[in-house]
């Protein structure tokens, strides 16, 4: 499970999720990748369960970048507990996403088999997500 070896805060506020992604939303060592197209906060089990599906899916085929990082921890007060008494103890860690962020980042197999493999592991993540393409950022201009 992904988590922070080390945080300065244990725990912190929820904020809010306006705009697009400005860093990594571009394909940067892969391929074939997952794009997120609207905004969401994605947890250290439902990144690990896309990336066991898409491993699953490719065998031994390619390489697999994850190019999310779970660093925000959430809190959640015990089952039963009245309001009040302070913030509760933080129980999982979760990735802030926002449109445009690229996901995953797959290369060494066929297009065919990268959209599977990624549409498999959508399905595991709460954000809407698009297959997207080196070609598709070289057709908008993009950083190559």
């Amino acid at each position: 499970m992904l988590m922070p070896k080390r945080v300065k805060h244990r725990k912190v506020q929820r904020g809010r999720m306006k705009g697009k992604a400005t860093r990594g939303n571009f394909l940067a060592y892969g391929d074939f990748g997952i794009q997120a197209t609207n905004c969401g906060w994605i947890t250290s089990n439902q990144i690990e369960s896309a990336r066991i599906a898409i491993n699953r899916y490719i065998r031994r085929g390619g390489k697999l970048w994850i190019k999310i990082f779970p660093d925000k921890p959430v809190t959640e007060k015990p089952a039963e507990t009245r309001m009040g008494s302070g913030k509760g103890s933080p129980e999982y860690w979760v990735a802030v996403v926002k449109p445009g962020r690229v996901l995953f980042e797959l290369s060494g197999v066929n297009e065919e088999v990268a959209r599977e493999a990624m549409r498999l592991a959508s399905h595991k993540l709460p954000v809407k997500c698009k297959f997207v393409t080196r070609r598709d950022f070289e057709e908008m201009g993009g950083e190559e």
